[in-house]
């Protein structure tokens, strides 16, 4: 997806971030003005923005209604969760593959910033966690499989934030990405793929716990 200028992709940073930090939360209306307003930007640039997050599914656009902010319910994660559990472990294991000296760099310095983070730090820790995933789709060396979960990675996001209160397993995941390190260090991609699935498949079952009590 190309963004059409520079101002452009900064509004849409903006509002993604406030979208998946649930500053903006789900069915909020959008006001395009009111917005370009409270971001000291030009409507244009905004107008542009919501368009490309409607294309990635976190604004919707009505004829009726005008623009809102996408809802999120647990068969989004149902299906969210299949997805990762599918593309993540496939990218572990092509990591321990080809990932180079500097991706082991990138990924050894997260996992120090993650394991140097206080425990009740959960929302530094829930960016660094996003963090090492991404460093790890990026070793894949898969230009297709970074866009596709990327896009996974922001609708993920959102419901990581709803469940972020109660969410207290981020502290224990220091250990799992050590290990994973360890895997990918070694090319031991079978050893990647089960780690990354186990990984992947516990937060998912902690936040599922969490809003379907």
């Amino acid at each position: 997806m190309e963004l059409v200028d520079v101002d452009t992709q900064h509004a849409y940073d903006r509002i993604r971030e406030a979208i998946i930090t649930l500053e903006l939360g789900p069915g909020t209306l959008v006001n395009e003005q009111e917005l370009a307003e409270n971001l000291r930007m030009g409507a244009v640039p905004v107008r542009e923005a919501l368009k490309l997050l409607a294309h990635d599914e976190l604004i919707v656009i009505t004829p009726r209604h005008g623009l809102y902010v996408a809802d999120i319910s647990l068969p989004d994660l149902e299906q969210i969760s299949e997805v990762r559990f599918t593309l993540e472990p496939l990218c572990a294991g092509l990591a321990a593959q080809r990932a180079t000296a500097d991706d082991l760099m990138v990924l050894e310095a997260l996992r120090k910033e993650q394991a140097a983070t206080a425990p009740g730090d959960s929302r530094r820790l829930l960016d660094v966690d996003h963090k090492f995933h991404q460093a790890i789709v990026r070793a894949a060396k898969n230009k297709y499989l970074i866009r596709i979960l990327e896009h996974f990675f922001g609708l993920s996001q959102r419901l990581w934030y709803m469940a972020l209160p109660r969410l207290d397993m981020l502290p224990t995941s220091v250990a799992e990405h050590l290990s994973m390190v360890e895997a990918i260090k070694h090319r031991d991609e079978e050893r990647a793929r089960r780690i990354m699935h186990d990984h992947v498949k516990a937060f998912y079952d902690q936040v599922r716990d969490i809003l379907n009590p």
